[in-house]
């Protein structure tokens, strides 16, 4: 049977444990050839030893993703090892929860430079690389798959600035497949819902996300997610771009996102008491968003 990654090289950020470290097995033993970032080397050489023991390919890399210029090295060694790169899987991630009203700049600044930026600086070097061998007439096939969150989509209790970047990273992945198709590019975005060290630091969490004993259906794996990334990174997934996959336990949807709603429209400039008469029939006629998280 031909493996659905065969010959692909990819990126993966935040690989070294988690949903990173399930994505690149799966994607190495689907053919893929792996380069496993993780700011941990000591994790990111464990998960790239155990591809190797399983006869996958892989190779280590620890650059910094929120630093423009490292990410160019993550990029860079993926040409020098494998001699080409189709896709990156952008899904380094931390967490600094608290509630908006305790929030410190630093946890604010943390937040959206891992996962906002870190998702821009890797994605920039591959898009330059693309772009380049497009310009040369080669046809490209390429992918950038990231990594949003229900807190993005929807808002999560104490977690303002994690549910900004991660909304940010929604908003991204349009651009970016509005943008990048005409040089053989797709810009697709996961939302999962999984057991990770991130959703488990909270005792609740973990309680409710832990892997049954008896054997049944590990509902909350990470390993549930990754068939999705593969899918995605395979030359089969050429058509489809801008979409966001919501994908936890056997669950897949889609997240349709904003949509405007039929206007109230007077045909001249709103005064304040009409907007006080008539607001509430407009907001009746849309329909309700989900609930934030915690609410």
């Amino acid at each position: 049977m031909a493996k659905h990654c065969e010959g692909r090289v990819v990126i993966i950020t935040g690989a070294g444990g988690g949903l990173g470290e399930a994505h690149a097995k799966l994607l190495a033993s689907e053919g893929a050839k792996v380069i496993v970032n993780d700011v941990n080397e000591s994790a990111a050489l464990k998960v790239v030893e155990q591809i190797s023991t399983e006869g996958g390919k892989a190779i280590a890399n620890t650059s910094d993703i929120t630093s423009y210029d490292e990410s160019f090295n993550v990029v860079e060694q993926a040409l020098q090892a494998f001699g080409d790169l189709h896709c990156v899987v952008n899904n380094a991630g931390i967490n600094r929860d608290r509630m908006f009203a305790s929030m410190t700049e630093d946890d604010w600044d943390m937040i959206i430079s891992v996962h906002l930026k870190g998702h821009f600086c890797i994605s920039s070097h591959a898009v330059r690389y693309w772009r380049g061998k497009s310009k040369e007439g080669a046809e490209i096939n390429a992918r950038i798959i990231n990594t949003s969150s229900g807190a993005g989509l929807q808002g999560s209790i104490g977690q303002s600035n994690y549910a900004a970047a991660k909304a940010g990273i929604a908003a991204l992945t349009l651009n970016q497949a509005a943008e990048l198709s005409r040089y053989g590019i797709t810009a697709n975005t996961i939302v999962p819902a999984a057991r990770t060290g991130m959703t488990t630091a909270v005792a609740e969490m973990a309680e409710r996300m832990k892997k049954p004993e008896d054997g049944s259906f590990d509902y909350w794996s990470p390993e549930n997610v990754s068939p999705i990334v593969a899918y995605l990174t395979s030359v089969d997934s050429k058509h489809i771009t801008g979409k966001a996959f919501e994908i936890e336990g056997g669950r897949l949807s889609i997240c349709d996102g904003w949509r405007s709603t039929e206007p109230l429209d007077k045909g001249d400039r709103w005064d304040i008491d009409e907007l006080a008469l008539n607001i509430g029939e407009l907001i009746d006629r849309s329909e309700p968003a989900q609930k934030v998280w915690g609410t």
